[in-house]
């Protein structure tokens, strides 16, 4: 379908083929309605200031009237962020998620004070308006959480200063972001004939994907050379990053910087240390694969830049979407009845937005509220790696049905530490049931594709959390922490990965530089603990059946955030505080590896 289409035609020509917003508004009108109510509803959290410690009837209407106006700007908001991007040249669709995010801004003000304010009730008088108020305890695990954030919440004046800083201390990660962004720019990358590709962020993996080797080292050689001009400002900015960090647990009485960031999450940092650990002892796989990949690619010095390139060319795979639905439908069978029928919903009642128009925003998601059904966008291009994405972002959409479905709204969002886990469950049972029906040229590409993510996602990603936990022990233990070290440890970190079928340049020891996930405080991990938890539901669900899939839905998906993240897996069956759901992930990687092997020498 052409992408040329202007949106009111592909609504008009092919509304089977774009998401019903209807069913969150009517209409533009409606959404005005809705804007005004909430609008208007700003300022009654006065009458709760200064009195939600008097009674647990004062306590509990303050939390149900924030809960539902929540709900309610929610709404709003996936309204007008859909209508933007559906047509992100539309201005008018601009404003509207413009004014809707300004609303959010006022309402977080407004009840800024809900928290610092229960936190100033003791806490046995908490738990006896839990204990006599029944309305109230739909609320009892949000206040637990609470709680236990009094050893880490500072005085009121001592809070709102830290949080006056927290513009200035976001410097180093603002200055960051402004120069990979806007201002740092790259010698365009030239092939084997002369030519010059223009090297952007967006175009760097392109590169490395070609199969020309001239191009994959110039792109590589020219990107790192740009990073390596600035490495001792990015080592300083990425520093400033990490002492900001570390600067914010100890203001909050944590003891370490990594401490701080897991609490967000409930996790224990246990769960951190065995990811390393058990990845670690699978590492001879890695190396098996990088060895592999020396070999088939017929080269005497593997560098980093050859680890991209497909190793399966050739071998032509369209995915049209009527197509890929019946792959999808096909794949996720063994979740179940109950499974299947969202996943039906969705297709027959038009939540996705499939094809690209004038003006879409690109990639793919799944969105929506506790107020209306998920939505998913997608920008299809009859790849395989869209198949992928529509199965992927209906493990999210489903995963977010169950949760609203079963869960109040206070309790209906599941943290970042799941979040990707039924998304990535869902492509784990699509790669499995490909992989027993396709013929041997696509099944080979397929493996090559699926040994990628797992090096990517499960080995890498385990990579950079170890080397971001590294530069924060440096921190903390008051040794210098220039670029020059983050050069030595990041090396020695890809050498001990990737084995020594590759050659450790110094430019990419520089890697780190690049790398905008370091700025967000210990989030690469849940990459992998993610993935891992995703291979081990799957494999269950595929060995065990019916009481795999049950546990799954009732026990994972249905949970939303009702309890502690590593709980709801555990009771899920996964539990991320021991080795098994890594190794588990690292046994597929072989039993993938080793069919790869085995169909290419046949």
């Amino acid at each position: 379908m052409s992408q040329q289409l202007i949106r009111e035609e592909q609504e008009r020509k092919y509304p089977e083929y774009t998401w019903d917003l209807s069913t969150i508004f009517e209409s533009d009108e409606a959404f005005e309605i809705a804007f005004k109510e909430v609008e208007g509803e700003l300022g009654k959290e006065e009458q709760f200031k200064g009195h939600l410690g008097e009674s647990s009837e004062k306590l509990y209407h303050a939390l149900a009237l924030e809960d539902e106006l929540g709900s309610k700007l929610e709404k709003i908001y996936v309204y007008a962020h859909l209508k933007q991007d559906q047509d992100t040249a539309n201005d008018t669709y601009k404003g509207l998620e413009s004014r809707a995010y300004q609303l959010i801004i006022k309402f977080s003000s407004s009840w800024s004070f809900l928290v610092p304010e229960i936190l100033q009730i003791d806490e046995d008088r908490i738990q006896e308006f839990v204990d006599t108020n029944e309305a109230l305890k739909r609320y009892a695990f949000d206040l637990k959480l609470i709680n236990e954030k009094r050893p880490h919440v500072l005085s009121a004046d001592k809070e709102k200063l830290l949080t006056e800083a927290q513009d200035a201390l976001s410097t180093a990660d603002n200055v960051y972001g402004m120069f990979s962004n806007a201002d740092l720019e790259f010698e365009d990358a030239i092939d084997k004939d002369g030519n010059a590709h223009s090297l952007t962020q967006g175009t760097f993996i392109k590169c490395l994907e070609s199969d020309d080797r001239v191009l994959r080292k110039s792109a590589f050689e020219n990107l790192y050379k740009a990073y390596g001009a600035f490495n001792n400002t990015l080592g300083s900015t990425l520093a400033g990053e990490v002492k900001k960090n570390v600067f914010n647990a100890r203001s909050h009485n944590y003891n370490s910087a990594r401490e701080a960031a897991l609490s967000s999450n409930h996790i224990p940092e246990a769960v951190y240390d065995n990811l390393i650990k058990t990845v670690h002892d699978y590492l001879p796989l890695l190396h098996r694969y990088t060895e592999l990949r020396k070999s088939l690619l017929n080269l005497d010095d593997m560098k980093m830049y050859d680890l991209y390139t497909p190793l399966v060319k050739d071998v032509k795979f369209e995915m049209p979407y009527e197509e890929a639905k019946d792959w999808m439908i096909k794949a996720l069978q063994p979740m179940g009845e109950e499974y299947m029928k969202v996943v039906e919903e969705g297709l027959n009642n038009r939540w996705v937005d499939v094809f690209e128009n004038k003006g879409k925003r690109s990639g793919g998601y799944s969105s929506g509220a506790h107020l209306t059904n998920p939505f998913i966008l997608l920008n299809w291009s009859d790849t395989v790696s869209d198949l992928y994405t529509l199965v992927h972002e209906f493990g999210h959409s489903a995963h977010s049905y169950f949760s609203r479905k079963h869960q109040p709204s206070n309790l209906s969002d599941y943290t970042i530490f799941v979040a990707e886990v039924a998304s990535t469950c869902n492509e784990a049972l699509l790669s499995h049931y490909m992989d027993q029906h396709l013929d041997d040229d696509r099944r080979l590409l397929l493996l090559n594709q699926e040994l990628e993510r797992f090096r990517a996602t499960l080995f890498r990603q385990t990579m950079f959390a170890e080397f971001e936990h590294k530069i924060h022990q440096i921190e903390e233990v008051g040794e210098p922490l220039t670029a020059n070290r983050m050069n030595e440890e990041y090396a020695k970190l890809n050498k001990q990965y990737f084995g020594d079928s590759v050659e450790t340049d110094e430019n990419i020891s520089k890697e780190w530089s690049r790398i905008p996930h370091f700025y967000m405080n210990y989030y690469v991990y849940q990459y992998a603990t993610g993935y891992s938890a995703a291979q081990s539901l799957s494999h269950q669900i595929l060995t065990e059946g019916e009481p795999a899939v049950e546990r799954y839905i009732n026990e994972f998906l249905k949970k939303g955030s009702s309890n502690y993240p590593i709980e709801i897996l555990k009771n899920a069956g996964v539990d991320m505080t021991t080795p098994e759901p890594i190794e588990q992930a690292c046994k597929v990687f072989e039993e993938k590896l080793d069919a790869f092997e085995k169909l290419m020498k046949a």
